[in-house]
């Protein structure tokens, strides 16, 4: 993976509001750390950020140059998104050296066609890899092709490309291959899925009537009268 020249500029204002101005400005607030260094808050440009972060993925790698004249490698080590917006909220930057070895997670992309009639089970989406940090993968890659029901993709089943080493157990389940249910056993369970919405929507019918039953009186508002019965 190619690194990503980036400008940054020192940040002096911390806190939710100093992050919030920082954002506002068109910047993403972040935060430099390792090697024993003392942290150095900066603030990124969020669309050259953004940018980079969609063509190279969670692991690329930035020479940032920050205004002050400090010239550093780093890699995001904690990225935080607005869930609504897809915004960047802040990013932890990992300081790293050329030549120096880094253990992060990598995505793993399944390629190829399982055998008819099967579904595959994914369980895990990443692999925790050592590699150069200035070599690391912005993907990893395991053959599905022609799989048949009952077979399970391990991290050993995983390509490396030369010089990346697994960190993660070699036994650990990446995807499993199960077969498809057929159209009968899909119409043999249905009347029992609508059996158990309908009593969901009866159990739901029943709490909200008790509620209702139960509830006090509005403020402002008087109690019914218990009725009475005449003699």
């Amino acid at each position: 993976m190619s690194e990503v020249k980036i400008s940054a500029e020192p940040r002096t204002e911390f806190g939710k509001g100093g992050a919030r101005r920082t954002r506002r400005a068109g910047k993403v607030p972040a935060v430099l750390y390792g090697h024993g260094e003392k942290p150095k808050h900066i603030a990124l440009p969020a669309r050259e950020f953004a940018a980079a972060i969609r063509k190279g993925g969670a692991n690329q790698l930035f020479a940032i140059e920050v205004s002050d004249g400090t010239q550093v490698l780093a890699l995001p080590k904690a990225i935080q998104r607005d869930p609504i917006k897809d915004t960047f909220e802040h990013v932890d930057l990992l300081l790293v050296r050329r030549g120096e070895k880094v253990t992060v997670e990598v995505p793993v992309q399944l390629t190829g066609e399982a055998a008819k009639d099967t579904l595959i089970v994914h369980d895990h989406d990443t692999l925790s890899v050592t590699a150069d940090a200035t070599k690391v993968p912005d993907h990893l890659e395991a053959s599905i092709e022609g799989a048949e029901p009952g077979t399970t993709i391990t991290a050993a089943d995983v390509e490396l490309p030369a010089g990346v080493e697994l960190a993660t157990d070699d036994t650990t389940a990446v995807a499993s291959v199960t077969a498809a249910p057929t159209a009968e056993q899909l119409e043999a369970t249905l009347p029992e899925v609508e059996e158990a919405a309908e009593e969901a929507e009866v159990e739901v019918g029943e709490e909200t009537a008790e509620g209702a039953e139960g509830a006090p009186a509005a403020e402002g508002e008087e109690a019914p009268a218990e009725a009475k019965t005449e003699a």
